[in-house]
């Protein structure tokens, strides 16, 4: 079942909800749909603002996407991907496992997965 991680999905913090669908080359990709403080101090839709490219940084993080390029390996493992972190602008490699149907754990890494952090997502709702 390599679309069973296809799902709207709450981050480790509760702060935002990622939904995951399958993209056109069979590989699985994240966008923000919802964020428990969407507006910044300002009262304005939060952005991208701490994006390194400065081109960037204005665009919503709402529909950003944030997951990319996941393939499934079987035995509810995904690998090869990336994810994007607004929160710092950066970008991890990552991998992915579902233990069951409701839970992934999703490791951002930069080079060796040992050298990484694994963040528990938790299937909700829209």
């Amino acid at each position: 079942n390599a679309d069973r991680i296809t799902g709207v999905w709450y981050n480790g913090e509760k702060t935002s909800k990622i939904e995951i669908s399958q993209a056109k080359d069979g590989s699985f990709v994240g966008k923000i749909i919802w964020l428990s403080v969407p507006n910044d101090a300002k009262g304005k839709a939060k952005t991208d603002a701490l994006n390194p490219e400065k081109e960037l940084q204005s665009r919503p993080l709402i529909n950003l996407q944030v997951l990319s390029g996941l393939s499934y390996k079987g035995k509810g493992k995904y690998v090869g991907g990336k994810i994007y972190d607004p929160k710092s602008g950066k970008t991890y490699s990552a991998k992915a496992e579902m233990p069951n149907n409701n839970t992934i754990a999703l490791r951002g890494f930069i080079g060796i997965a040992l050298a990484g952090r694994t963040d528990t997502w938790v299937r909700t709702t829209k």
